[in-house]
């Protein structure tokens, strides 16, 4: 065997033995911490939603990442245990799963990227620069369309069409609240609809709003109350709903599967998918500071017929033709 043929041989071997080594080094498993305030068993069908959005990306339980999910349980002060607990998990990235989540997460860290699944108002809420230049470490999926309050109440119009006055059940200390307020009072007066404002801070105000409701003769109710206030007390009130006989319209979809009357506002479904798309960007080595914050494109208007059955309420045609999805 002459010197170049030896050679030759050895260095095969080593060519071998180092594609053999690179194909033994671990791939990486990226940490996803996934956090809720809301209750668990509510927000499960969202969180599956996001795992189908990572998997359409080549993410796989197991292989190449893992979920940390986390639930407050629909009580806020356990968010900063929670935030601790995952920055000693050291976790590659924190999906918020709401404005209530973002805010400790921030609080936590500042280095950790942090993505917002929904957000009714980022900017307003210190949590990004701007829409178009987050900067920082926090970037995701915005919720804010002020002007989709104004659609409600000309969706209550439509569908009650000789209605004179609108309850407007709201939660004065979540963002955006003010903006669909006023958007909301525009349409009521181009409706010439007489408009009356509800605070509902707590669940335990229920109750007394639907009770103030039916007292002014409200003949509909707007419901956008936020999310951790009444996570978890959809049953008490669509129960509170029918007992008031007012139709009642919800912000999201979901309100409407489960049993409420009517929902018209963002999808929040595509909103979680497109989290996994900030995910993926990110865990490739893009930064949160130069992600623009994207800002809703997809609506869903929901109607339940069984709904409308118990309250002895007609949905027009022309309503139901707009429908995104009718259950009956």
């Amino acid at each position: 065997m002459n010197k170049t043929t030896c050679g030759v041989i050895v260095c095969a071997m080593l060519f071998a033995l180092c594609l053999s080594v690179e194909a033994q080094q671990p791939k990486k498993v990226w940490r996803i911490a996934w956090v809720t305030a809301a209750g668990t068993r509510s927000m499960m069908p969202r969180i599956e939603v996001f795992r189908a959005g990572l998997r359409e990306l080549g993410y796989v339980e197991g292989k190449n990442m893992i979920i940390e999910m986390r639930s407050a349980e629909g009580k806020r002060d356990r968010l900063p245990a929670i935030m601790a607990e995952l920055l000693h998990l050291k976790v590659d990235i924190i999906v918020s799963a709401g404005a209530g989540v973002t805010g400790p997460a921030k609080e936590a860290t500042s280095t950790i990227p942090i993505v917002m699944s929904q957000d009714p108002d980022p900017v307003a809420s210190g949590f990004v620069a701007s829409l178009a230049r987050p900067g920082g470490n926090i970037t995701g999926l915005s919720t804010f369309r002020p002007e989709l309050s104004g659609k409600r109440l000309e969706l209550v119009k439509e569908t009650l069409p000789k209605v004179s006055r609108v309850a407007f059940f709201g939660t004065s200390s979540t963002p955006g609240h003010v903006q669909a307020l006023k958007e909301t009072e525009l349409a009521a007066a181009a409706a010439k609809v007489q408009l009356q404002y509800i605070d509902v801070l707590d669940p335990k105000d229920f109750e007394s709003a639907f009770t103030a409701a039916v007292k002014e003769r409200a003949g509909g109710i707007l419901w956008l109350v936020s999310g951790p206030v009444a996570s978890g007390h959809q049953k008490e009130i669509f129960d509170l709903a029918g007992k008031s006989r007012l139709p009642v319209i919800y912000e999201s979809p979901s309100w409407a599967e489960n049993g409420g009357l009517m929902s018209y506002g963002v999808s929040l479904a595509e909103l979680d998918r497109r989290a996994a798309t900030y995910v993926d960007k990110i865990l490739k080595g893009a930064k949160p500071a130069d992600l623009p914050v994207e800002q809703p494109t997809k609506f869903e208007l929901v109607i339940n017929l069984k709904a409308a059955k118990q309250i002895g309420l007609t949905i027009p045609p022309n309503v139901l033709a707009r429908a995104d999805k009718v259950i009956k």
